[in-house]
């Protein structure tokens, strides 16, 4: 994937009609480059839409806002990664803070989903960040590092060199406050060393920042050293301002 990489995470948002009006306005304002990605992680069952809108429009991916670890089995309300390649997902977010802190996922359990990504042919994108408190005890690095250390502890250095990395520290996250630039730049820093360790020689790990982006923040997060993306939530969810940010 090209970067810089720009990711909307519509969380429970935009059925299947509404994400039609949507990308009819989106593609509307928003022609194809080359020089970055965009990519729409839509509700499950919005899925089918926005690939459907999405048919002539290659330079655009689309993905799955979770996965089960499992191939398959009795694991009711759940989608497998083989499944959601099938439909037509490219990409898996995984280990989101709203899946490790609303519905109790763990480190073990992001680890598992990423190997689950990777063999049926799923790009995982994982997500580490701290909590507020974490924070302010001086936390920050032990805690991605501790998240990033299990997201990959599956996988060999070939496939991680393969994945997309988020930070989205909690705190910033649908609150309005966003971490400055030069905070996101220190973790993403901490972040590509802790990845260079692991995958030495090999292609640049896209590592994106998450919390609170908008159009007006947007220039300067992308510009800031390390970050290499946007992982959007609800400055996503409207179809001009969203071609606005992956116009930045």
């Amino acid at each position: 994937m090209k970067r810089p990489v720009f990711a909307a995470n519509w969380k429970m948002n935009h059925g299947p009609t509404d994400a039609k009006a949507f990308m009819r306005t989106f593609l509307a304002h928003y022609a194809r480059r080359p020089d970055r990605t965009v990519l729409f992680f839509p509700p499950a069952l919005t899925l089918h839409a926005v690939l459907d809108a999405l048919r002539d429009r290659h330079d655009i991916f689309v993905g799955v806002q979770n996965i089960h670890w499992e191939d398959k089995g009795a694991f009711t309300g759940e989608s497998s990664a083989p499944i959601a390649r099938d439909a037509g997902a490219r990409v898996a977010l995984v280990g989101h803070s709203e899946r490790r802190h609303v519905f109790g996922e763990t480190d073990e359990q992001a680890g598992k989903k990423c190997a689950a990504a990777v063999r049926a042919g799923l790009t995982p994108m994982l997500c580490v960040g701290e909590t507020l408190a974490q924070r302010e005890h001086g936390e920050t690095e032990a805690v991605v590092l501790r998240q990033l250390q299990a997201g990959t502890a599956l996988l060999e250095p070939a496939q991680i060199a393969t994945m997309l990395v988020a930070y989205e520290p909690v705190w910033a996250i649908g609150t309005g406050k966003n971490a400055t630039p030069d905070d996101a730049s220190q973790v993403h820093g901490v972040l590509r060393r802790a990845l260079k360790s692991r995958v030495p020689d090999r292609a640049h790990i896209p590592i994106l920042y998450g919390g609170s982006v908008n159009r007006g923040n947007a220039a300067a997060l992308i510009s800031a050293p390390d970050v290499d993306g946007l992982l959007v939530g609800g400055a996503s969810l409207e179809a001009e301002g969203w071609s606005s940010i992956v116009r930045t």
